[in-house]
């Protein structure tokens, strides 16, 4: 008993901080779910094109949201110390970081059915993900805004307001959705332009509401104050923090766009049963994304506290908790495969019963990964509360590029496996990434700073 007292203060922490964000997560994933959903009634190859162009943007909102997650170990290391002027300075700093990059992708997503053809998609789904990514180009950066937003309350743990502006923004993206793809009350029909201009509205309207609430609970802290004004110094330390962070989140997010690419080379339908169970595997990754984000928070102010008692709870808690959801989630994945891929599917769709068929086998292949993707997660959550990014980098990187990829193209393409030789790369480099990032954080946690100057916590 005297154990579990001091671990359960803890468990509190990290569940009030990471059901609202993992709730958050899983509204934004409903939200691409409902756009799958309603794409997919709308027509298979309008499917396969969102599948691609879906990827293509989240590979460059990930990358970039790199620099708006390397504020939260600092501003959560700031507010622990006090120092509300580095707050503004962290934020302000990351807000210029994500605007940076975000005009530079407009770019490639604004040419990018050229790219699309060199990789070998088929000239249709080509030219309608550029259609797609077009507009949504316009979408990353209040997307960006937000992810910044939300890191800084994160930090400050004011985490409910995310859950509630992205469970909030569902209902009007699928009312958005069902008007402007099939052209209902009037409205033109424009398929897969018609989701893409919901994802702008509902980015902005989003946007929005959280500055309204930051401004609202955090007036001292001057967001938005002189923003324009450049903080070279603290520029640099947000670049330094978050660079490794958003090479780690493009390695690992085009882990899956490469995957998709390859599915892409296998056939239409087998993209589309890929685009379809990855959104279901989406809302499990995303539950374990709010634990890790809550570790950061935790370790971040046990690191600021400099308390590794506290930062070795923060650890166990979190990684307890993300083992308990993955064990859930294989039984559900290995016992309603069928029932999940369906929903995606209209009941007149010719390729229905083949794109199940894949589905329930690449969901069987998901339920594999899933504590190995936990653990991975969670891991790089808990290396960021340290400031710990560079070396992760590294391991993620080679985990799922120096071996994940190349397993999933030898089995699916060179073997002839097909869609499940392409996930059990997955598999194999979720799996070394998970195992890797573990050793890293529990051999690595006692190094940040000597253990005779940490104090127990009060």
């Amino acid at each position: 008993m005297g154990q579990w007292a001091t671990y359960r203060p803890e468990l509190k922490a990290v569940l009030a901080l990471g059901l609202p964000l993992a709730g958050s997560h899983v509204a934004q994933v409903a939200i691409g779910a409902v756009d799958t959903l309603m794409v997919g009634w709308y027509g298979v190859t309008e499917l396969a094109a969102l599948t691609i162009a879906g990827s293509v943007w989240f590979v460059f909102f990930l990358t970039i949201s790199g620099f708006g997650w390397a504020a939260t170990p600092m501003v959560a290391e700031a507010s622990e110390t006090g120092d509300e002027q580095r707050i503004r300075r962290v934020t302000r700093m990351a807000f210029w970081l994500v605007t940076l990059f975000g005009v530079l992708a407009l770019i490639p997503l604004w040419f990018s059915e050229a790219l699309m053809l060199v990789l070998g998609q088929e000239p249709k789904v080509a030219r309608l993900a550029q259609d797609y990514l077009r507009i949504t180009g316009f979408a990353l950066i209040p997307a960006l805004w937000i992810m910044v937003l939300k890191s800084y309350l994160s930090a400050l743990e004011h985490t409910g307001i995310a859950f509630w502006v992205t469970a909030g923004a569902v209902l009007p993206n699928a009312a958005l959705n069902y008007v402007l793809i099939f052209g209902h009350f009037g409205a033109p029909e424009m398929g897969v332009r018609g989701a893409a201009t919901a994802t702008l509205t509902v980015q902005l309207a989003s946007l929005a509401v959280v500055v309204w609430y930051a401004l609202r609970h955090f007036p001292q802290h001057t967001l938005f104050a002189r923003i324009w004004r450049s903080d070279w110094p603290v520029f640099g330390q947000v670049f330094r923090l978050g660079w490794p962070i958003a090479v780690t989140s493009v390695s690992e997010v085009g882990l899956f766009t490469g995957a998709a690419l390859l599915m892409g080379l296998i056939g239409t339908v087998e993209l589309a049963a890929h685009g379809i169970a990855i959104q279901i595997a989406s809302l499990t990754f995303v539950m374990h994304l709010g634990i890790s984000q809550a570790a950061t928070v935790r370790a971040g102010r046990a690191f600021g506290r400099r308390s590794l008692p506290d930062l070795h709870r923060a650890g166990h808690v979190s990684v307890s908790l993300s083992v308990t959801m993955a064990l859930a989630t294989m039984v559900v994945f290995l016992s309603l495969p069928e029932p999940l891929i369906s929903a995606f599917l209209d009941r007149d769709e010719p390729a229905r019963e083949a794109i199940i068929t894949i589905g329930v086998t690449l969901l069987a292949m998901a339920a594999l990964f899933q504590l190995m993707d936990g653990a991975q997660v969670t891991a790089l959550g808990l290396l960021r509360g340290i400031q710990d990014t560079q070396v992760p980098m590294i391991i993620a990187a080679f985990s799922y590029w120096g071996i994940g990829m190349p397993v999933a193209y030898v089995l699916g393409i060179t073997l002839g496996w097909g869609g499940v030789g392409v996930w059990a790369g997955l598999v194999v480099g979720l799996g070394i990434a998970g195992v890797a990032l573990m050793l890293r954080f529990w051999r690595h946690v006692g190094r940040k700073f000597p253990v005779s100057a940490v104090p127990d916590a009060e």
